[in-house]
């Protein structure tokens, strides 16, 4: 059957003009990603183990979220709650968030990057009662569990450390379950976003937020699905970009998913996963291309793509052509945030690609960019990147946090925090953003997660963090430090301060670079000036 919401036509005019929404009003994405799958003979995922490769139907993966979603009632989770999912690429990520969806609570996915300050702070904001996780994760949340007094019920791989034994609580579980009777607003997913200042925020979902996403994955992915397709990404599945740009949407179509949970990207190695698994259909972050192409005589691996999305960092020409000599295919890249994601894209079979240019607005999503006074620019025009609401890729928004939410919008329009503009042909250009937040390696850092931690430190008297241009990462994370009196600046303390961040918050998001100052320059209202620091920064 087919389940593409994108119309057929042979023009991205016609497309978009015979583009219609179909949201139902009952809606579920466990429903919507497994069980109406059950019984096709479909595999739902290809887990890469050191043994060899694991699959599993859609069959098995709906018995396995029955048998969670009636292991989380049993411990007391219900509709509403909280589940916290600290899990690699993996069948049990996919259960865990499957099994959440199907009864009515909310999946909180984590990075496995992680530390323990970061999980802390999400964890205790979300009021998560239950978490998901494994070995590696159970041993952080040893750390923290005690200022977690939400937290009821700790779910680990293999068991231990006081946690119930995920796999032995499942094999006592029944293997059938009555959905939650869900609406398309109905809360079913927070994704912690940076912001420049104060603490992440969580982006709440509801429901839609799967069929929303998906005429963004059909357009990149030219015409996704296809007989043979095979989708793969190494992007975490806490991100956005490997949830909601690959896993669901894979899963919505029948579509089945490599997993590999990969301790660091080798672009040998990626080259050789997706020749020999058959590889079709990939979204790669442009930081794994620009290692991939650090690969001599990509062909020798025989890889087969059909298609390949990548987005979160700005693709150059040079990139561009790598892709055609590399893949015998145009990259085509698009654009979102994690409140509003996948809105902007290219499609090389429905358009000419522009290079530098982010595509253009996905059918069924509104994009324009603004004025001063919040009207519609002329083509050409620079100003505030925007999304007409109501959307159903749109968050509900933040966490808690109304007056944030109400912060996005200027009367109907959602904003980005980015800058852009557009051409005759509705094709977006990004200019850059209006907060400080850092772009390294696709991910979305905010400095003030960052500051807060390197304050932590008993040398630091004062922090700022910055992105400065870096030829890999896009921007690289750069601490500007103010040591304490007495403390001595040198390569030592340096190297400490950047392992205290790397442990204690997140591996992604410590300082690659850190400057030493006497002093950071201050408004007059004692905000730090970071615009000063990249200006002086860039210049030395």
């Amino acid at each position: 059957m087919s389940t593409a919401l994108l119309p057929p036509g042979d023009s991205y005019d016609e497309v978009r003009a015979r583009f219609r929404w179909d949201i139902p009003a009952r809606c579920n994405i466990a429903q919507e990603a497994c069980e109406r799958w059950v019984g096709s003979g479909r595999t739902a995922l290809m887990h890469l183990r050191e043994d060899g490769v694991e699959r599993i139907s859609f069959d098995e993966l709906h018995r396995r979220t029955c048998r969670l979603a009636n292991l989380l009632e049993a411990q007391g989770i219900a509709r509403g709650d909280r589940i916290g999912v600290l899990l690699p690429q993996s069948p049990e990520a996919a259960v865990a968030h499957l099994a959440a969806y199907r009864i009515g609570a909310i999946a909180v996915p984590l990075f496995l990057l992680f530390g323990e300050d970061a999980l802390e702070y999400r964890l205790a904001d979300c009021g998560a009662a239950a978490l998901l996780t494994d070995a590696a994760g159970l041993e952080k949340i040893a750390a923290i569990r005690d200022q977690l007094p939400a937290l009821r019920c700790v779910l680990a791989v293999g068991g231990g450390g006081g946690a119930l034994d995920l796999g032995a609580g499942m094999a006592r579980a029944k293997d059938s379950h009555a959905c939650a009777a869900t609406g398309p607003d109905d809360p079913a997913l927070i994704i912690y976003t940076s912001g420049t200042t104060g603490s992440p925020k969580g982006a709440l979902h509801g429901h839609r937020v799967l069929r929303g996403h998906l005429p963004g994955v059909e357009l990149p992915q030219e015409r996704f699905p296809q007989p043979g397709d095979l989708f793969w990404t190494p992007a975490d599945w806490a991100w956005i970009g490997g949830l909601l740009d690959v896993l669901l949407p894979s899963l919505f179509h029948g579509v089945p998913v490599l997993a590999h949970r990969m301790a660091k990207f080798d672009p040998e190695f990626a080259f050789r996963l997706m020749a020999d698994h058959g590889v079709r259909n990939a979204f790669l972050p442009p930081t794994a291309l620009k290692m991939l192409r650090a690969v001599p005589d990509p062909a020798r691996f025989g890889h087969r793509l059909r298609s390949l999305g990548s987005g979160g960092e700005t693709l150059g020409a040079e990139v561009l052509d790598w892709g055609r000599s590399a893949f015998g295919l145009t990259i085509n890249e698009f654009y979102g945030q994690t409140e509003c994601n996948l809105v902007v894209s290219n499609s090389a079979a429905l358009f000419p690609v522009k290079p530098g240019s982010m595509g253009r607005a996905v059918p069924g999503h509104e994009v324009a960019i603004l004025g001063a006074d919040g009207a519609p620019v002329p083509p050409g025009t620079e100003g505030a990147i925007a999304i007409r609401a109501p959307d159903p890729v749109m968050f509900l928004g933040y966490w808690n946090k109304p007056e944030a939410t109400r912060e996005k919008f200027r009367g109907d329009w959602l904003l980005t925090g980015d800058r852009g503009l557009t051409d005759e042909e509705g094709y977006l250009n990004f200019l850059g953003r209006d907060d400080d937040v850092i772009t390294s390696a696709g991910y979305r850092i905010g400095p003030g997660e960052v500051e807060d931690c390197l304050l932590r430190h008993p040398a630091v008297a004062m922090a700022a963090v910055i992105g400065l241009p870096d030829p890999l990462r896009t921007e690289r994370v750069t601490a500007v430090i103010v040591p304490k009196p007495g403390v001595t600046p040198d390569a030592t303390l340096a190297a400490g301060i950047q392992d205290f961040v790397r442990t204690r918050l997140a591996a992604h998001a410590y300082p690659r670079q850190v400057e030493f100052a006497d002093s950071l320059p201050l408004t007059a209202t004692g905000k730090i000036m970071r615009g000063v620091l990249r200006r002086q920064l860039a210049r030395e």
